[in-house]
């Protein structure tokens, strides 16, 4: 399970580092890359929900595994992938895959440790390799591209999981409740509609402008797409797979547009941040993944204190600190010239990760605690969505921003812009955890 979760969170970021290399060896720009970052990520968004719900309806073991065959099925169409369609494609399987696989690693753990001490510390060591995950990416994904080209980066994840789907088969029970709702196909189906069409809005917009028709007509699917969704969930009630009462508490909803902020901020960023080093600065896929490592470092070191201090003082001052951090270093960026020196950079980069090692576990504990016990499950699923959520379309927003890096002078300007942007609603952010979220972290026991 730990293995599994580890690729998951492993290719959120892995592939940004290679993204000039994919866009020079299948001749595409920025708008590709932008798919091929967002066709895992609206996929692992899209499904994440109802595919908590199917492993509790139908067997978590039979969804993992089949999460694991998905996500290696995946990898393998990605490393063979001839062109950016197919990439493209090949990247929405394996968001399939990680999305079946993801919710149940943990389910499956809290069963395989009914001993509160053991389940405890098993899933502080689940938690623990996820956390590697995020400084490792670019690490691993610049040393592979360096070394052995692009390709690479997704067909390592084949042998791992060709391991992982063995030793699972062999070691974990099924467990399944037939009592447990159906999931929620109209809600999903409807929320891939409004994610897909939104990204393609943005992402089309940056390459033919607001005004295009297919760019007008994206958005207007997406608008009506988000009125269905609406209507379908409160119509279906407790079952909902975004159930209309929970956003009906206000600390709830603070703490996922929180969380929403942070991923559409920094992944959107993140994005241009890795063009700017390599294809404006010139430099190669291990540089820049070294170069980043300051912004991902802190998530892995700073994180675990981060949820102690939160647990006893609660998460609205935590989240605010983080928040604020975070928009300093984001704010910071804009000082990035095409010939900055490495330690122009680095107080952005150090800002950034600290703020984001105090505010994540600050936003999953405010969410888990804003609703009834019975529903912590819930409540942690549909943080994570948020998240995911709020990653694919800042994704989207960022390409559309900054456009090409090769137009050199248009770039810097929409990178600064992009971060002064996020900067802002990183501020906007801090007025509305102080403002919604309580200050002592006490876990809702009403329905």
């Amino acid at each position: 399970m730990c293995a599994g979760y580890f690729l998951v969170l492993l290719d959120v970021t892995v592939v940004n580092v290679a993204l000039p290399a994919i866009g020079s060896g299948l001749g595409t720009d920025v708008g590709g890359l932008q798919w091929v970052v967002d066709g895992y990520a609206l996929a692992l968004a899209s499904l994440m929900l109802t595919s908590g719900t199917t492993g509790d309806r139908y067997g978590h073991r039979r969804v993992v595994l089949a999460g694991l065959a998905v996500f290696g099925v995946g990898s393998l169409a990605c490393g063979l992938a001839p062109d950016v369609p197919v990439l493209v494609a090949a990247r929405v399987v394996q968001g399939v895959g990680a999305a079946l696989l993801l919710p149940g690693t943990l389910a499956i753990i809290g069963r395989a440790f009914p001993d509160p001490a053991s389940r405890a510390r098993a899933i502080g060591l689940w938690a623990g390799i996820g956390s590697l995950a995020l400084p490792a990416g670019p690490l691993v994904g610049g040393a592979l591209v360096d070394g052995l080209g692009w390709r690479s980066v997704f067909l390592v994840n084949v042998p791992i999981v060709l391991v992982a789907l063995v030793w699972s088969v062999v070691a974990v029970r099924e467990s399944r409740d037939s009592r447990a709702p159906l999931p929620d196909l109209p809600g999903m189906l409807l929320g891939a509609l409004l994610l897909f069409a939104a990204t393609y809005a943005f992402i089309q917009g940056g390459r033919s402008g607001a005004g295009a028709p297919q760019v007008l007509a994206a958005a207007a699917v997406a608008v009506v797409a988000l009125l269905a969704l609406g209507a379908a969930e409160i119509r279906r009630g407790d079952t909902a797979m975004l159930p209309p009462a929970l956003f009906r508490r206000p600390a709830f909803g603070a703490a996922n547009t929180a969380a929403g902020i942070m991923n559409l901020c920094t992944l959107g960023t993140l994005f241009v941040l890795m063009l700017y080093l390599q294809s404006v600065q010139g430099r190669s896929a291990l540089n820049a993944g070294l170069a980043v490592l300051p912004l991902f470092a802190p998530l892995a070191v700073i994180a675990p204190f981060g949820g102690r201090v939160t647990s006893r003082i609660g998460a609205r001052l935590p989240a605010a600190a983080g928040l604020l951090c975070a928009a300093m270093g984001m704010a910071l960026l804009t000082r990035a010239q095409p010939h900055s020196a490495y330690p122009v950079l680095l107080p952005a980069l150090l800002l950034w990760g600290i703020g984001l090692g105090v505010l994540t576990p600050a936003v999953v504990a405010a969410a888990i605690a804003a609703v009834p016990e019975e529903r912590s499950g819930l409540a942690s699923a549909v943080s994570n969505t948020a998240r995911q959520t709020g990653g694919a379309i800042g994704i989207a927003v960022a390409g559309a921003v900054a456009g090409q890096p090769a137009h050199q002078g248009h770039f810097l300007r929409g990178f600064h812009t992009l971060a002064l942007g996020s900067a802002g609603l990183y501020a906007a952010g801090t007025v509305l955890v102080l403002a919604l979220l309580p200050g002592a972290l006490l876990p809702t026991r009403g329905k």
